[in-house]
């Protein structure tokens, strides 16, 4: 099986299993990384992949990544994504978010990320406009 959606599955299944090999194999050389909400986080190239989830996988050592959607689109895969496991430090580690992906011979060209950290605060949405506008 071949295209997006199997480069996903192999990519869940290399998170899953912890191996930054397998992961960073699921990316280009020259791969590049976008980051809308914090541009100054893109990044280029394979090796910068693997960088970040070395560190991932040694600072959140029971990680678990589930794709709880995807839709694919020719080559683009849009995936929503929850990550968690707990820190080093005993404290919960979760994400939430939207990855799309690019896809073409069998590994991601570009991606735009906007997976964040889930924020457990007390704050509503009331709180979240006014912090956003009144700054």
């Amino acid at each position: 099986m071949d295209g997006p959606q199997a480069l996903i599955d192999r990519l869940v299944h290399a998170t899953n299993a912890h191996d930054v090999d397998a992961v960073a194999e699921c990316f280009a050389p020259d791969y590049e990384n976008e980051t809308p909400a914090h541009p100054a986080r893109g990044f280029r190239g394979r090796d910068q992949v693997r960088r970040n989830w070395e560190q991932i996988f040694a600072f959140v050592p029971d990680l678990q990544a589930e794709v709880l959607r995807c839709t694919v689109d020719g080559d683009v895969a849009w995936t929503e994504w929850e990550m968690t496991g707990t820190r080093g430090d005993g404290t919960t580690h979760q994400m939430r978010g939207v990855i799309m992906f690019s896809v073409d011979d069998d590994v991601v060209r570009w991606a735009r990320f906007y997976l964040e950290p889930v924020d457990e605060s007390t704050a509503t949405v009331d709180d979240a406009v006014h912090e956003q506008v009144v700054r």
